[in-house]
């Protein structure tokens, strides 16, 4: 258990034992005491509304209640002062005592420092990007990234069994649609006028597939090509463009612990799971398709699976795909897709279901769109990609770590500007040089501290408690607080929580850094401060690689 959360359960047991020990209040049943942090800092440390909660039992007004309670805590060693506001709140000052052992915490637990067990180890998959592979990742991909691999970050730290998973769309007719593409690309560049399909596929990566045929086999397969027998052209794409993809994402810092096709679901897996639908009453026929009663489980329509023509739909290799999920043993499923897929949410929720699982089972995390900006103006389209900016193009412009943050600073359900020049400065004004910097500048410290000789003491024999400046506590709360946020970003599936304290992190080092100096006159200050130095390099350095940012020891 994390040390904060030792002390709120402290503080929470100290709560309970005064009111327990008040006759006056005549309490037979006392409810649980819960804890809020103010939003205003000179509030105290944490606040409770337990006094107005108790109002009708005790039969007394809750500032009253308060104050009783009030002077029944002034005694304890933990709590510094305590304060009556507004109706009945009651306001904690926390004595700095306990921050001390927050340094000490840092210090044994290192990178393992943050870890919490809220997730008891359960078995959870996240499938995230899943874009179909007949062309490169674009910015509206390249958000859905980010969010699916620091959730993933966030819920291994917080003991969760996490398997990041990319869902390849390979079969369907996009795939011939890209086979033809590439067929059609393939004879124009050997000198044949004809015109590309009014459906293909245009952008100019279709041209380098096509170039690359040449270069490899020159027109060995013309002949196929102009008989429209495009299963080499469908397959040579579909590698290329695959490739492209996991490359685009292992330079984003990105990698994937399975990738699992489509096609091994087609046809064994569909018939499987149509099969078991069928012997449950849960399909039916209906103008020569069939149908899943998805009416039956919240849907607002009943949705066709095996259309007329006796091919399956999308739905058909989702539901298969789905009971693969489960059948691999995971406990919770979470898609991270586009805003575009609102509308196919509720046919999943009612495929789970028909599964024999809560609907809880299958989390969907739509990410909203991106808009790339360039001096407040939207960015053009990229002449590269045909009809779309690819992650690639951004990643050269601004460089991985701005992107990545960029993309994860906001919730998933705000829409993001994207503004590539602020990304690129170097300045407190862009967010990751903000926190970059924080690191690179503890690094200068220690480099000083190395010139000057100075051995760096063990924690055991500084003075911990010379820290006593606003900025030190400030820091050091900060740093405490670690913890909590891993288990609230993981809790609300929400990884914008954990970028928003890097952040904060990096300005509270910031303002500690120049306020107060480390290599001073006072010896023992001065260790104290290199401890709390090498503390705050621990944590942003397990923050930075959360998000999958880089430490860089100079800037």
């Amino acid at each position: 258990m994390a040390l904060i959360q030792k002390v709120e359960e402290g503080l929470i047991a100290e709560i309970e034992k005064a009111i327990n020990g008040l006759e006056e209040l005549n309490i037979n049943n006392l409810p649980p005491v819960k804890l809020e942090v103010p939003r205003d800092e000179s509030h105290g440390d944490y606040a409770t509304n337990i006094a107005m909660v108790l109002a009708g039992q005790a039969k007394m007004a809750p500032r009253q209640i308060a104050e009783i309670i009030k002077s029944n805590l002034e005694d304890v060693d933990l709590i510094e002062k305590v304060e009556v506001a507004g109706p009945g709140f009651i306001n904690f000052h926390l004595s700095n005592s306990w921050l001390y052992d927050v340094l000490l915490e840092v210090h044994n637990k290192g990178q393992d420092y943050g870890k919490v067990n809220l997730g008891e180890n359960k078995k959870v998959q996240v499938e995230f990007v899943s874009v179909n592979p007949t062309g490169p990742l674009h910015v509206g991909h390249s958000r859905g990234a980010v969010v699916g691999d620091v959730l993933s970050n966030l819920l291994i730290k917080a003991g969760f069994d996490v398997t990041k998973e990319y869902y390849i769309n390979d079969a369907g007719n996009q795939m011939n649609i890209l086979g033809n593409s590439v067929a059609v690309r393939y004879r124009q560049l050997l000198g044949e006028d004809i015109e590309m399909p009014e459906d293909a596929y245009k952008g100019d990566y279709i041209k380098d597939i096509a170039q690359d045929i040449i270069d490899e086999f020159a027109d060995k397969y013309l002949e196929e090509a102009k008989d429209k027998k495009i299963d080499f052209f469908r397959e040579y794409g579909y590698k290329y463009c695959l490739k492209n993809i996991e490359e685009d994402l292992n330079s984003f810092g990105i990698e994937f612990d399975n990738w699992f096709s489509e096609r091994t679901l087609h046809p064994e897996g569909i018939e499987e799971i149509v099969r078991e639908f069928k012997d449950s009453d849960l399909i039916y026929e209906k103008d020569g398709a069939l149908w899943f009663k998805s009416t039956e489980f919240g849907d607002d329509k009943d949705r066709v699976v095996i259309k007329d023509d006796g091919n399956p739909t999308y739905l058909a290799a989702d539901m298969a795909y789905h009971k693969n999920k489960y059948n691999r043993g995971f406990e919770e499923v979470i898609n991270v897709w586009g805003a575009d897929h609102h509308g196919y949410i509720e046919r999943m929720k009612a495929v789970v279901e028909a599964l024999g699982y809560e609907r809880d089972a299958l989390l969907i995390i739509l990410v909203q769109l991106v808009t790339l900006l360039r001096d407040g103006e939207q960015v053009p389209m990229s002449k590269r990609a045909g009809n779309f900016v690819t992650l690639r193009d951004v990643v050269r412009e601004v460089g991985k770590d701005a992107a990545r943050y960029f993309y994860v600073m906001l919730s998933t359900n705000s829409h993001l500007d994207f503004d590539l020049e602020l990304a690129k400065k170097q300045s407190s004004d862009n967010p990751v040089y903000y926190i970059q910097y924080a690191y690179a500048r503890i690094c200068s410290i220690l480099d000083q501290v190395d010139e000057a000789g100075i051995e760096v003491p063990s924690i055991e024999d500084v003075q911990l408690s010379k820290l006593e400046a606003e900025e030190e506590i400030d820091l050091i709360k900060a740093l405490a607080d670690y913890p909590n946020q891993i288990e609230k970003s993981a809790k609300n599936r929400a990884p914008h929580y954990i970028a928003r304290y890097a952040y904060d992190l990096a300005s509270l080092f910031h303002k500690f850094y120049n306020k107060c100096y480390v290599l001073i006159e006072d010896k023992q200050l001065m260790k104290a401060r290199l401890i709390l130095v090498l503390a705050a390099k621990q944590v942003l350095v397990n923050v930075l690689d959360l998000l999958g940012l880089d430490s860089p020891a100079s800037m």
